[in-house]
């Protein structure tokens, strides 16, 4: 897949790009309006191919549940290993696209790593993710962002009760979402590690809120999101807490490299690398 085509559909998925103007531009970038079909029909997210971890996985049990958010009841995915054991929690933070059936996996993922693992749907104060993509993209902008910090932050109170975990509890978010785990990271003192996928960086001037040992992967051809991470960088070093805050940048790998849903953008060697750096963070910090 050409970077220009991969560029336009970034802007498409992240500025309130009507889908009309996105095809319309394409068809001139692709010189046709048939090339312009051919190449949507394969750039962005295929949910069919989502389940890397079946949903009906012998080894786990999954629900959706409810808990109490800034904004009322927020619903999410809830995955575990199957059994009564206390377990560390992760919180998944999902891309702007809503709750879908590739976060549904990627938390069944982190279950079978020994993980008690809520992926919370922000869309809830709306009604919910709408299986309409482009829709729950229209509605993610709709949302306040200081609600949905709250309700996230609420999220990691929720799994830090001794009755649901060990009291240790990680986050990891993706696109829209590694934005606000970063944001979550700095508002929630329960937080106990973090790791961002290709979210925009903290403003410098909030480095001495900090706590947490956080890894962010980015990709080394999303210029958009690696341009906001120097200046944070630059303050994190001059405070020290570049010793636990720490940016990985994965060469030949664009924005949403770990979507394993979206073969125009998704690099395996990028992807494979950045999640078992997360894995080590959360079993460092949470299992310990």
């Amino acid at each position: 897949m050409e970077q220009r085509y991969i560029d336009l559909y970034d802007e498409f998925t992240h500025t309130g790009m009507p889908r009309r103007e996105f095809m319309e531009r394409l068809a001139k970038l692709a010189g046709s309006a048939a090339a312009a079909t051919a190449i949507a029909s394969v750039i962005g997210p295929n949910y069919a191919a989502a389940a890397v971890v079946p949903a009906n996985d012998a080894r786990l049990t999954s629900e959706m549940i409810t808990y109490p958010g800034k904004t009322g009841p927020v619903k999410a995915y809830h995955v575990r290993p199957k059994g009564d054991a206390k377990l560390p929690a992760v919180v998944v933070i999902h891309e702007n696209r809503g709750l879908n059936p590739h976060i549904e996996d990627v938390a069944r993922r982190l279950a079978l790593e020994g993980y008690t693992v809520i992926a919370p749907d922000a869309l809830s104060p709306l009604g919910g993710t709408p299986s309409d993509r482009d829709k729950a993209a229209q509605m993610i902008r709709d949302l306040k962002d200081d609600d949905t910090v709250a309700n996230y932050v609420a999220a990691v109170s929720y799994m830090k009760d001794p009755s649901r975990s060990t009291g240790k509890v990680g986050i990891i978010g993706f696109c829209w979402g590694g934005d606000r785990t970063n944001k979550t990271a700095l508002a929630s003192p329960d937080v106990s590690a973090a790791s961002v996928y290709y979210g925009v960086a903290p403003k410098p001037d909030e480095v001495s809120k900090v706590h947490a040992p956080t890894i962010v992967n980015l990709g080394a051809l999303d210029n958009r999101i690696d341009s906001t991470y120097p200046a944070f960088e630059a303050a994190l070093k001059q405070s020290g807490k570049d010793k636990i805050y720490k940016v990985y940048t994965y060469e030949g790998a664009n924005h949403a490299f770990n979507n394993d849903t979206d073969p125009s953008r998704y690099v395996e060697a990028a992807a494979k690398q950045a999640w078992q750096r997360s894995l080590d963070l959360f079993k460092a910090n949470l299992k310990s």
